[in-house]
């Protein structure tokens, strides 16, 4: 019986290490990008570095093929998961038919909104979708990617984020004109068709749900596109997104992303573009949460201050982001409200008071 004891005993200590030596740790994912200037040996000591810090996967942007199986087989020599992050609609150089058009019957292509890489292709264009599929499953075909990412797959801002207004010395009360899209002769007359509407008669086509719904759902048709195309190849889809769905991203760029058809949301939680603080976190990621499609994981993406401690003198949210002593309110505010995981953008911009931070909300 002594034996019989001791065995059991030491089973018990054996099966309390084991669990100990599991422990369930947080999703931690990061964005980065890299060009053909980029040192992969560099990239490399990048993710041994961000291994070491609890990361589980990197968001590497290229759609360069031989950039992106080089890079995705040194982020899997670290034990990293990886997604190829590819902008979608921002792209330049194709042919002039493919851009959306905005209410003034202006062109993205040489009238793009806000910046100038605002150069947003048409997600109704049927050429347009066959290009995106078609980039999004070759890239799907490199043995070492995990997941290709949705990035820009959206129109532009017909409503910019609040703390941006000032920026661009905009009062965004309503969608204006030059920055709402798509009002090309193909989309006005399908709507047509469909509903009985003509949008280019009406005062204020903001004020026409019909309108709204029918760019969202081009947005979502073409996610769905790209999503079936990149699973029958056994890859997976993940997709950076604007917070809400309905309270923002809906309205500001077309996105009712409860409706795709991936594997992993990546919501920019950046509370200082919406002049918000970081408890808006915990109010945000449960509406994502609640909204996403079931069985797919919510990573709250956060906006990382480079410079920390000067932040009060900085005044463009884009150089902003949050400070080490906001990290455990963001984290968890996201994780408490139910976010899988979190996302950084950028590693790059954390100081080592950041990654304290991070350890210390996560513990």
């Amino acid at each position: 019986m002594k034996i019989i004891r001791a065995l059991f005993l030491l089973g018990v200590v054996l099966t309390v290490a084991a669990c100990s030596n599991n422990k369930v740790t947080t999703p931690i994912y990061a964005w980065e990008g890299i060009n053909p200037r980029t040192d992969m040996e560099q990239l490399s000591e990048k993710f041994r570095f961000w291994k070491s810090q609890g990361l589980v996967g990197v968001c590497i942007g290229s759609d360069n093929p031989t950039l992106v199986s080089e890079a995705a087989k040194r982020a899997h020599a670290e034990g990293l998961e990886y997604h190829a992050w590819i902008a979608a609609m921002t792209r330049g150089g194709h042919p002039h038919e493919w851009y959306t058009v905005n209410r003034l019957g202006q062109p993205a292509d040489e009238f793009p909104a806000y910046v100038s890489y605002y150069k947003t292709l048409d997600p109704a264009d049927p050429e347009v979708r066959k290009y995106l599929v078609d980039l999004y499953s070759g890239i799907a075909d490199i043995p070492e990617v995990d997941y290709v990412q949705l990035d820009y797959i959206r129109y532009a801002d017909v409503i910019l984020g609040r703390g941006l207004w000032d920026k661009y010395g905009l009062v965004m009360d309503e969608e204006y004109a030059p920055a709402d899209y798509c009002y090309c002769d193909d989309c006005v007359a399908e709507f047509k068709e469909k509903t009985g509407i003509d949008i280019k008669s009406v005062e204020d086509p903001s004020k026409v749900k019909e309108w709204a719904q029918f760019r969202c759902d081009k947005v979502t048709e073409l996610v769905n596109m790209i999503a079936e195309a990149v699973h029958a190849k056994g890859k997976k889809v993940s997709a950076d997104v604007f917070p809400g769905p309905m309270s923002l991203s809906y309205w500001m760029v077309r996105q009712e992303w409860s409706k795709w058809n991936v594997d992993m949301l990546f919501p920019m939680n950046y509370n200082d573009f919406y002049s918000e603080g970081a408890d808006w976190l915990a109010t945000i990621c449960k509406e994502e949460v609640e909204s996403a499609p079931a069985g797919v994981p919510v990573m709250s993406g956060l906006f990382i201050c480079p410079d920390w401690q000067n932040k009060d003198k900085v005044k463009d949210p884009e150089n902003s982001g949050l400070l080490p002593s906001e990290m455990e309110t963001a984290v968890r505010g996201s994780l408490d409200n139910g976010a899988a995981g979190i996302c950084l953008f950028t590693p790059g911009r954390m100081s080592p008071e950041h990654w304290d931070a991070l350890k210390k909300a996560l513990n």
